[in-house]
């Protein structure tokens, strides 16, 4: 089995170094700069657990170094995504998966949904539909991504906790090649449950990210602050409560009720949001996967959200005052 890791930072790498350590699949990393250069030169580090091994996947700096995958597992940030998807076209051969482990919604969130959007472009990850044109939505299957780890230096990562990567196909059946990518994670070393309504566990993601990323980014605080201090807790709850909504209007499940997602995450403890750390940083935020788009589904359902437009408003402002709004 052919498995490409593109975009092989923090969580890719993770990804890479377990498979390829474990040799259940052939692994090629696709990085750049620094990071590449040294995967290159001395393989891929994974510090985890007190333990650290060296793994050697093939690295490489281009989709035509890598050619055709049976599996590519693309661990970008969203915003990311439109600016390289011709670029990944010589992976895809004619039977190749695109793996979307990817914060927020997908570009490929409607195909197969059933209902009034069946087959829709998500307009705020996906522009024109230039992703559904450059990636068609049935080599997708959904994944979602629950480790924590960092690119502590060029070619070493550090995995802090969790090794659940769950799996679903967009029309929730269990075909033959979402068993094989998940029996080749587990063999490495991962959870990799196979879920048939992939989209709800998506939505119970999002659901705590839609609101404590974006506020983090305006307050400069982190998530025990923000699950802590009433007034904070309250406009993520008031966000929460929203998305609930807009969720359960498009035939979403929630498993669990707003306050125990929200001491879900209080759990946590002192955790620097990824959007936080983005604005600390200079990066581009992941603003329109993780709400923009909640307003854009409030939209189309004609449902009210006022809580998440204003913060959606605020937090662009915040982003383009920094340089960090893709």
């Amino acid at each position: 089995m052919r498995i490409c890791i593109f975009g092989a930072g923090a969580i890719g790498g993770l990804m890479a170094a377990r498979l390829a350590q474990s040799g259940a699949a052939e692994v090629t990393v696709i990085a750049r700069g620094p990071h590449l250069a040294a995967m290159q030169a001395h393989g891929l580090r994974l510090r985890s657990g007190g333990e650290e091994i060296v793994a050697r996947p093939r690295a490489v700096g281009s989709a035509a170094e890598a050619g055709p995958q049976d599996y590519v597992v693309i661990t970008l940030k969203a915003h990311s995504l439109p600016g390289v998807a011709e670029a990944m076209q010589p992976l895809l051969g004619p039977a190749t998966a695109i793996v979307s482990a990817v914060n927020g919604i997908p570009w490929w969130y409607f195909h197969r949904h059933g209902g009034p959007f069946d087959g829709r472009a998500v307009e705020s990850v996906d522009p024109g539909g230039k992703l559904l044109r450059a990636l068609p939505p049935e080599r997708a299957i959904g994944c979602i991504v629950y480790p924590a780890a960092e690119v502590v230096e060029p070619g070493v990562i550090a995995h802090t906790y969790g090794d659940r990567f769950s799996l679903g196909e967009p029309d929730g059946s269990r075909s033959d090649r979402v068993n094989r990518l998940s029996q080749t994670l587990i063999a490495a070393g991962f959870k990799a449950p196979v879920r048939p309504r992939i989209r709800d566990e998506m939505w119970v993601k999002l659901w705590g990210n839609l609101a404590f990323n974006p506020v983090s980014a305006l307050t400069m605080q982190t998530l025990d602050v923000l699950t802590g201090e009433p007034e904070l807790r309250a406009v993520c709850r008031a966000m929460m409560v929203e998305a609930q909504a807009i969720g359960e209007a498009l035939g979403i499940r929630f498993g669990i009720d707003v306050d125990r997602r929200i001491a879900g995450a209080a759990e946590v403890g002192a955790h620097r949001t990824s959007m936080l750390q983005d604005l600390e940083r200079g990066r581009p935020m992941e603003i329109d996967a993780l709400l923009g788009v909640v307003v854009e589904f409030a939209e189309l359902l004609d449902l009210p959200a006022p809580t998440c437009r204003t913060v959606l408003a605020l937090v662009r402002a915040r982003a383009r005052a920094a340089g960090c709004y893709p």
